[in-house]
């Protein structure tokens, strides 16, 4: 998938941090979450049996739940319950243009019905994830130095992981990758631009010398699933369902690319965080924001909420498979039993969603509602955050 010789000694750390682990021939390593790779779902021969990530139950065909049941949170908006079509009807034909970068993981579009929830109106904050730390001590695993036997299974022989390597850190955009020998003719190209930074968490999203001051307005980064999952329960919150995600973003509307509508700058209006000129290679600022933006910057969706569509991806609660739309059920689908991407089978990936400050059409379309992403668990990258929700179950009687 990636090509070898892209993937030099200088990428080592990211490979450690088991993002990827691709043989293409020689033996490549080299980083394919970040952006949406493995066009093809079926490449894989050694691919499980689809009904390994199916969940068989008796199908819910009572009402979606509609009304709010109780008040609602601070900070969140009721999302009333309802039936939409979640995924995307329209691929182009081989040799066509597809400037939307659509993928074939999208297919099928499907009728999903959802009960109401309450989501949180943008993206948890700086301020918000530094209370959660306050208040537990809790460390991420960007800020936790690794050892090799966390690779077994992941790097063949990790004997070879040099010490230097085993240091605490992120992947971010490398504003230094190497112009002069930049290729874009190979899938996963993109990852010539990103490098492993020492010191990048979320307190420093892009190395040691960076900060959060001033940004606390700003969605946290440089988290992985697992700590999601524990702010979420600090918070009495838990992540959404990739369905929930979509639902939600599409903000009551049917048949729009955009959660604003078809037209990715209506008036010339920036709608969405994202970036500007030719990926990496031309990085402008047309609209006001190289990196994150403050949350609220752009206009809310038909729900009210903000950022579904760029500034950073979310993490949701769905393991990833690329034909999970083939065998979804219909009712509060909860994605499938186990994770399988073809281009990285032994590694687990989670959904992620609605594309970031680095998307563009060169590169991702994913503020598109129904694009996906994949990641991997253990992952952390400054372009990705979450935002949570809270279901009709979870309400104290």
């Amino acid at each position: 998938m990636n090509n070898s010789s892209a993937k030099n000694s200088s990428l080592l750390p990211v490979i450690i941090f088991g993002i990827c682990l691709i043989a293409v021939g020689l033996a490549a390593f080299g980083p394919s979450n970040l952006f949406q790779g493995a066009d093809n779902p079926s490449a894989s021969s050694d691919a499980p049996a689809k009904t390994a990530g199916k969940t068989d139950s008796v199908e819910d065909t009572s009402p979606p739940i509609t009304e709010e049941p109780a008040e609602t949170p601070p900070g969140m908006v009721w999302i009333p319950g309802g039936t939409f079509t979640m995924g995307t009807d329209f691929f182009p034909e081989e040799g066509k243009p597809n400037p939307d970068r659509i993928k074939p993981d999208e297919f099928p579009a499907h009728e999903v019905t959802i009960d109401g929830f309450w989501m949180d109106i943008t993206e948890v904050t700086n301020a918000e994830f530094d209370k959660f730390v306050e208040e537990t001590n809790y460390v991420t695993f960007a800020e936790i130095p690794p050892k090799r036997e966390d690779f077994i299974g992941v790097v063949p022989d990790i004997s070879i992981i040099p010490e230097e390597n085993l240091v605490a850190g992120s992947l971010i955009f490398n504003k230094d990758f190497d112009r002069e020998n930049l290729r874009m003719d190979y899938p996963s190209w993109e990852y010539q631009a990103w490098k492993y930074q020492k010191g990048a968490d979320w307190r420093h999203p892009t190395g040691p010398d960076s900060s959060i001051e001033g940004k606390m307005d700003h969605p946290v980064v440089n988290v992985v699933y697992k700590d999601c999952l524990e702010y979420c329960k600090w918070a009495g919150k838990r992540l959404p369902t990739e369905a929930e995600w979509e639902y939600a973003s599409r903000g009551g509307k049917e048949d729009q690319k955009y959660n604003w509508g078809n037209e990715f700058q209506p008036d010339g209006k920036y709608m969405t965080n994202s970036w500007q000129g030719t990926f990496p290679m031309d990085r402008q600022n047309r609209d006001g924001f190289l990196d994150t933006s403050p949350v609220k910057s752009f206009p809310p969706n038909g729900y009210g909420l903000y950022d579904m569509s760029g500034n950073v991806w979310e993490w949701v609660n769905d393991y990833y498979r690329p034909d999970y739309y083939n065998f979804s059920p219909k009712r509060n689908p909860q994605g499938p039993t186990a994770s399988f991407d073809p281009g990285e089978p032994t590694i687990e990936k989670r959904v992620t969603r609605g594309g970031s400050f680095l998307c563009n059409s060169n590169n991702c379309t994913g503020y598109r509602n129904a694009a996906r992403m994949r990641s991997d668990v253990s992952s952390a990258a400054y372009h990705t955050g979450f935002r949570c929700v809270i279901d009709t179950k979870m309400v104290k009687k």
